[in-house]
């Protein structure tokens, strides 16, 4: 038993380590880094190659394989319903739209948008849009969350002319990089609208944990 949760252990550190590697990963700087043989990294690839997780590539390389991004499209869905009714919450306080954002790479990802029912006009924010991380509240947010910082980002007209953000990281979620934000056609009073976006983003922490 020891030695099978030994062996899960080294085969998700190195999931991981081919995640963090853009250009691939060798065996041998696999097995370095991991502080094992090349025999035992040849066998976790093994398994992990049969299951669709890692590939190599023309070079050897190791990298992500499809059955990682099956997973992901598996459970984003989850993630986002799971969110829902904080966002919703939040929507409907403070009449703008609400959205959980996640990093993937250098983008942020909307993966969760909840609509206001009560205003006349409001920004249109399709799921799945995705944007530099480092424009706009959602993404920016996240940014500052890497830094320990978990204060209220706000911007105004960087993604869309005219909308203005107000975002905060979610922390807490292993292995997820998250923020919670609303995004107005007008100016919002981080005063006001913060504390709310900081509650919120609390309770899809929660949600999430």
């Amino acid at each position: 038993m020891a030695e099978t949760a030994q062996t899960l252990d080294r085969g998700l550190r190195l999931l991981f380590l081919v995640a963090e590697a853009p250009g691939g990963l060798t065996v041998t700087e696999a097995a370095a880094r991991l502080g094992v043989g090349r025999a035992v990294v040849y066998r976790l690839v093994g398994a992990l190659v049969e299951h669709g997780m890692v590939r190599r590539d023309g070079r050897g390389r190791l990298r992500l394989g499809a059955g990682l991004l099956h997973l992901a499209n598996r459970a984003q869905p989850l993630l986002a319903d799971a969110a829902r009714p904080p966002l919703r919450r939040l929507a409907e306080a403070v009449g703008a739209t609400a959205h959980l954002t996640i990093a993937e790479g250098g983008e942020a990802v909307a993966l969760a948008v909840v609509e206001p029912s009560w205003t006349a006009f409001h920004v249109a924010y399709r799921a799945g849009s995705r944007h530099p991380l480092d424009r706009g509240a959602a993404g920016r947010a996240i940014l500052a969350g890497r830094q320990g910082d978990t204060g209220v980002v706000t911007t105004a007209g960087e993604l869309q002319p005219g909308a203005h953000g107000v975002a905060v990281p979610v922390l807490g979620l292993e292995g997820l990089e998250a923020s919670v934000g609303v995004v107005a056609l007008g100016p919002l009073d981080p005063e006001v609208v913060g504390p709310q976006v900081v509650g919120a983003a609390a309770a899809v922490a929660e949600a999430l944990s």
